[in-house]
């Protein structure tokens, strides 16, 4: 009995994490739905998204230093998303004002909301990491998997390689957790492929919506394939990153990021 309670606390902290992504499916449905007036639906989704992101800072969901950690990953994403439809792997067909070389500005904060997931549950299951691997060897490992998303176009896709990589460096590295007090523990890795499992699924859940679509579902919709997982795994561990980025830009006690720095790193952040 216990257990199942544990599950549904975890479930229900969870829950309260993804409000922003909730909020962008939502709004993804509702304006596939019901067509609103005056503004394309693209417009109308950007505008939303702002609201959303001012209110949550305004009401303290989310702190300034979060808003910092979601924006650069918000600028990091929309990079990728202009890259990626200028080399035809995803397209936004429907018309919009606030499309920059055919990719809407709101697309940026599907990439934020996955960053803004990360620091609310972070704080609200009280995360901590142990064994985080240096940061030499972190730093060119994430920046290796970024420039994946774009070489691969041109070169060798080594998304497998860099997948085995993060396995070795990562391997010693666990991520603590804590629900109604209770201490839980997981192998780092292994949360990396459950959150790229989950996005996985919230990206089917876009596509249907016709948050943006792939080839393969420009005559009609189908399931994502199974390998994006391993990209969103990929992104994901780029987006662990940028926090650590904001302890250097901010200069605070750089001589604590070594290997358990990290979790001392958020404690200070929040």
């Amino acid at each position: 009995m216990r257990a199942l309670k544990q599950l549904v606390r975890f479930g229900w902290e969870q829950a309260l994490s993804c409000l922003f992504p909730v909020v962008i499916f939502a709004s993804l449905a509702v304006t596939k739905l019901i067509s609103l007036p005056i503004l394309p639906r693209y417009d109308w989704l950007l505008i939303i998204c702002l609201l959303m992101q001012w209110w949550m800072v305004r009401s303290g969901i989310e702190t300034r230093d979060e808003l910092k950690v979601i924006s650069v990953f918000h600028v990091i994403g929309l990079a990728l998303e202009l890259f990626k439809v200028h080399m035809g792997s995803w397209s936004y067909p429907e018309e919009g004002y606030s499309k920059i070389l055919g990719v809407p500005l709101y697309s940026g904060f599907m990439y934020a909301s996955v960053a803004s997931y990360l620091c609310q549950a972070w704080r609200r299951l009280k995360v901590e990491l142990i064994s985080w691997p240096p940061y030499v060897i972190v730093v060119p490992l994430a920046a290796s998997i970024y420039l994946n998303f774009f070489t691969h176009h041109y070169w060798v896709d080594i998304r497998w390689i860099l997948s085995g990589l993060v396995l070795i460096v990562f391997w010693k590295s666990w991520v603590i957790y804590e629900i109604n007090k209770t201490p839980y523990r997981m192998p780092l890795s292994l949360s990396f492929v459950l959150i790229g499992f989950f996005i996985w699924i919230a990206e089917n859940i876009a596509t249907y919506f016709a948050a943006w679509e792939y080839p393969n579902q420009r005559e009609a919709w189908s399931l994502v394939h199974l390998g994006k997982v391993s990209s969103w795994l990929l992104l994901v561990i780029v987006s662990f990153l940028i926090v650590a980025t904001l302890k250097q830009v901010k200069g605070k006690d750089s001589d604590k990021m070594g290997a358990n720095g990290f979790s001392e790193l958020y404690k200070e952040i929040h």
